[in-house]
């Protein structure tokens, strides 16, 4: 069986205030993007196994978060037979553009597709919330403002179907928790569901990512990045989650030029 896990991008990310538990509420946008990685698997005769190719993440495949989908669902179905794994990996890691989320919760649902497990949405969530905080979006999959942990959400009426984008991952890797440490919470005094209601021309200086202003200090290529997509023409451009990779949203293609080769960039329609 065979599926494609789709990247997200943030629209908007505002960091407003720290929790008891360590943890920061957050306020942001989570909206699909055509970016995607390739997963499949069989049925194996021999044990459980994964093989990685593409963009390769970096990590111990034993560590890899499909594998502890597939591991969260065999405990509680145990009769779920031995499997073999293939991920092809074109979203990078850790480039704020939710991959490894995607590809998890797309494996938890065609686990329960293929074996037919039955499991409805709110068990599927389950699941997902204890692979990670952003895992549920992508059972959704659909434009959805973001709460809480960014673990709440709230489908939105919101398309851009027809704008042109391009993502740009400057082979950067910028710590989360690091990330977090930096950041100032606050609350703006307006929801970002009211900011997009507004043309994606007018998003310029409204709609932010509270966590680009101390990742462009240390970072300051991806800031030139972010500048270079407005030189081409971008309506919009913003750094996704807390980096590093920045995105242009177009309102067509004719301006978009070349992205220098020495990055990694995706272009398609939204």
């Amino acid at each position: 069986m065979i599926c494609f896990p789709n990247a997200k991008i943030n629209i908007g990310l505002h960091v407003t205030s720290r929790r008891s538990d360590g943890y920061h509420n957050i306020e942001t946008i989570f909206y699909p993007a055509g970016l995607k990685d390739i997963l499949e698997f069989v049925v194996s005769d021999g044990v459980t196994n994964l093989n990685c190719t593409g963009i390769m993440p970096g990590i111990d495949l034993n560590e890899n978060i499909v594998l502890k989908a597939y591991s969260l669902i065999r405990k509680d179905y145990p009769n779920l037979p031995e499997i073999n794994i293939h991920l092809h990996k074109i979203i990078p890691a850790g480039a704020g553009l939710g991959g490894g989320s995607a590809d998890a919760v797309f494996m938890l649902k065609m686990l329960n597709d293929h074996f037919d497990l039955k499991l409805n949405f709110i068990q599927l969530n389950e699941y997902a919330l204890k692979l990670g905080s952003d895992c549920p979006f992508f059972l959704i999959n659909k434009p959805c403002y973001a709460t809480g942990r960014g673990d709440i959400f709230e489908e939105l009426e919101m398309s851009l179907k027809g704008k042109f984008i391009i993502i740009i991952y400057p082979d950067l890797l910028v710590s989360t928790s690091e990330a977090y440490r930096n950041v100032f919470p606050f609350t703006s005094s307006v929801s970002l569901k009211e900011l997009i209601k507004k043309p994606v021309s007018e998003w310029k200086g409204s709609v932010v990512n509270d966590f680009e202003q101390t990742v462009f200090e240390r970072y300051p290529e991806i800031k030139n990045l972010k500048e270079m997509l407005y030189r081409k023409g971008a309506e919009f451009a913003l750094m996704s989650g807390s980096g590093s990779s920045v995105y242009g949203i177009f309102d067509d293609t004719t301006d978009t030029g070349n992205i220098p080769l020495n990055y990694f960039s995706w272009k398609g329609w939204l």
